[in-house]
């Protein structure tokens, strides 16, 4: 059976190329909101690629422009991409597969602003695919589950910042992707195979990306490079 999409990695990009156009949604930085895409592209930057004098938005879609990539939901992120994550989860029909890239620096605490300069906006963006097509509402309910389950793996790691354990990121980014056509799911929850799977994807992705960075920013042996992902 055809693999629903490639991954390519050419740093700083990711792409991965879906094998047919798939509805998408997210609250991606360039092409947000309900779309239909064969692209998703993740591009890292650093902070001497996004100096205070200039715009942010029109440096990354320059950027995008130059890399040919202007038909893609676009995803930014200071995190490694070479250590991106992948996860597949199945149950009864249905399959989920999720990549995510995962840095925590620029964590919070949903409900409280911490008011503190994080030392660069690390984040998490991730893409979570499902076999079957979704109507709105079914993408919508599938995107609050795909929430739902990185933040359990982030409250899961402990991390805290300011004294409070983290939620997230100021920064986190979901893209949730189906097929277009067919007989569209409505439902997408807890309860159902669809939502198994996209929570099972994400969670292990998820929890796999936070162990990875861990390791890489505040582990023993970490050095400087903690304040930049």
């Amino acid at each position: 059976m055809q693999e629903p999409f490639s991954i390519s990695l050419k740093p700083p990009f990711i792409e991965v190329r879906f094998a047919e156009p798939q509805r998408v949604l997210s609250w991606s930085m360039l092409r947000p909101g309900l779309q239909v895409a064969q692209r998703i592209a993740w591009l890292e930057v650093r902070n001497k690629d996004l100096p205070p004098e200039l715009d942010a938005f029109e440096v990354i879609r320059s950027r995008i422009r130059e890399a040919d990539l202007d038909d893609a939901v676009v995803l930014v992120t200071s995190r490694d991409i070479r250590r991106y994550q992948f996860a597949m989860a199945r149950s009864e029909d249905k399959e989920a597969r999720c990549l995510t890239t995962v840095g925590l620096s620029n964590s919070e605490r949903v409900g409280k602003r911490l008011h503190q300069p994080p030392p660069f906006a690390g984040t998490i963006n991730t893409l979570v695919h499902l076999s079957c097509p979704l109507s709105e509402a079914g993408l919508i309910e599938a995107l609050s589950i795909a929430t739902e389950a990185r933040t359990t793996a982030v409250l899961e790691a402990g991390v805290q910042r300011g004294g409070l354990t983290i939620t997230g990121t100021g920064t986190d980014c979901i893209a949730v992707a189906a097929p277009v056509g067919g007989n569209a799911e409505t439902y997408a929850g807890k309860h159902t195979a669809i939502g198994e799977v996209v929570g099972a994807a994400v969670y292990e992705a998820t929890v796999a990306g936070i162990a990875d960075w861990k390791a890489d920013c505040i582990g023993p042996t970490a050095g400087s490079s903690a304040a930049a992902e």
